[in-house]
């Protein structure tokens, strides 16, 4: 976790497999690459979204943290993030009024406060509404009262690839994980 915890940098990248949608997270590396792989998660496709666990890597057999709704199939669904013990770090939420326009989430840290990140150009996000491109790439910034609390860029290429940049110090890497694959798994694009 203290590894995890030090990084500024993280790479998500979904694996293309058939049945499942499955996420690595890599540190990165000074050059842009994939580093340390520090997390991995697997949701089936055509399963209800609410619930997804993030392993210590792709044996599974080592929960790091995982995040489930507390409403089934809610619009507005707020997410609770715990720890591998069941503890919880925080909780996201898509914000839906907001993201009739341009995606919004909030994410909540206790003692830090409420994280709010949205998609960074309007054009985009309108053209990937109204043409359903799904594989358009977006940003999405998150600040915390005005300040850069991280971003996510999803890149150009085949499969899906997150470069996410943690600008807060005392964000918890955990959340922030979580917060970065949910856009990926539980965002209707």
């Amino acid at each position: 976790m203290n590894t995890l915890q030090s990084q500024t940098q993280l790479i998500v990248r979904q694996r293309i497999r058939m049945m499942v949608n499955q996420y690595e997270v890599h540190g990165a590396r000074p050059d842009g690459g994939e580093g340390d792989l520090y997390a991995f998660a697997q949701q089936k496709r055509m399963a209800f979204r609410e619930q997804v666990t993030i392993y210590t890597d792709d044996t599974k057999r080592e929960a790091l943290l995982g995040f489930k709704s507390r409403q089934v199939m809610d619009l507005g669904a707020t997410y609770e993030v715990v720890d591998a013990g069941g503890t919880p770090i925080g909780s996201f939420r898509k914000d839906f009024a907001a993201s009739l326009l341009r995606s919004t989430w909030h994410v909540d840290q206790p003692g830090l406060g409420i994280v709010t990140g949205a998609e960074r150009s309007l054009p985009v996000a309108i053209i990937r509404r109204l043409a359903e491109v799904a594989w358009l790439p977006y940003h999405f910034d998150f600040l915390i009262d005005g300040r850069p609390g991280f971003t996510v860029e999803k890149k150009w290429g085949l499969r899906d690839r997150y470069v996410v940049t943690i600008h807060e110090p005392q964000l918890d890497r955990r959340l922030v994980t979580a917060m970065a694959i949910a856009l990926d798994a539980l965002q209707e694009r």
